[in-house]
């Protein structure tokens, strides 16, 4: 049986502008171009690349937010594109997102344990109450915090119980988009470690976007490097580090501002 759990074959994705008075003919640019990229059970692979570069647009992709006009997203050996209305409902299930900002992720209107509740009740999951209550123990927020709301919570708080909300209906992958830049450098540091843990935890498949290399090289597995919509690297974390074949990872490489230089 394959170990491979995310399969990507020839992706390409093009966004098209609409007329308007200064630009009266459509624009249309490709974004993702011929994407080919295998992720493996337990892993944790990070996507890195400078902003505009198509990273969220993949990940969109993978969520079936998004179509792509060509290509295939293998999800346990099924093609997610192909799928129906109840086949795509069955696959959010199993694939969830941790998004950037935990200020505007989660609803200020909503009590934490509403916000935890939901995808179970939409789910038709039974033994919520307990399902909630495990959840919110294992990102390391208190069960009696459940009655607040997130105006109350720290970044670093709201972003656990953002996790928390992710992992609800136990899935098998996790897209986390930039889930520590809006944070503190130390709070940061809690956050991956977190994260960590909880891939070990419960056997998690994780989907790491960032623009950090030094912190993708604390937590990953594997990174693949995106530049202009293109895959141009993809390695083991070891090798890219000390072995990168591209031009553009080189540069990357070369622009990381580490600690000790200041």
């Amino acid at each position: 049986m394959s170990d491979t759990l995310i399969s990507i074959r020839n992706l390409e994705k093009t966004y098209k502008s609409e007329k308007s008075f200064l630009s009266p003919k459509k624009d249309s640019q490709l974004v993702l171009k011929n994407i080919n990229l295998d992720i493996k059970k337990g892993e944790i692979v990070s996507l890195v690349g400078e902003s505009g570069c198509g990273k969220s647009t993949l990940a969109n992709c993978i969520l079936k937010l998004i179509t792509p006009e060509k290509g295939e997203i293998f999800f346990e050996n099924e093609n997610i594109l192909n799928f129906n209305k109840k086949e795509t409902f069955e696959y959010r299930k199993k694939i969830q997102m941790i998004f950037q900002n935990p200020y505007s992720s989660l609803n200020p209107k909503m009590k934490i344990k509403d916000t935890l509740m939901e995808p179970l009740i939409i789910h038709k999951e039974k033994n919520k109450k307990e399902k909630v209550e495990e959840i919110i123990k294992l990102v390391g927020i208190s069960k009696t915090d459940l009655e607040k709301y997130p105006h109350e919570f720290s970044g670093g708080q709201r972003q656990r119980i953002a996790i928390a909300r992710a992992l609800i209906l136990k899935p098998k992958f996790i897209v986390a988009d930039e889930p520590v830049s809006a944070l503190d450098v130390s709070i940061c540091a809690s956050i991956i470690n977190l994260l960590i843990d909880l891939k070990e935890k419960l056997n998690l498949t994780i989907l790491f976007i960032s623009h950090d290399l030094n912190l993708v090289r604390y937590l990953s597995d594997k990174i693949a490097v995106m530049n202009k919509g293109e895959i141009v690297e993809f390695k083991s974390t070891k090798e890219l580090f000390e072995n990168p074949s591209d031009e553009y990872t080189r540069y990357l490489l070369s622009s990381i501002r580490t600690i000790k230089a200041g």
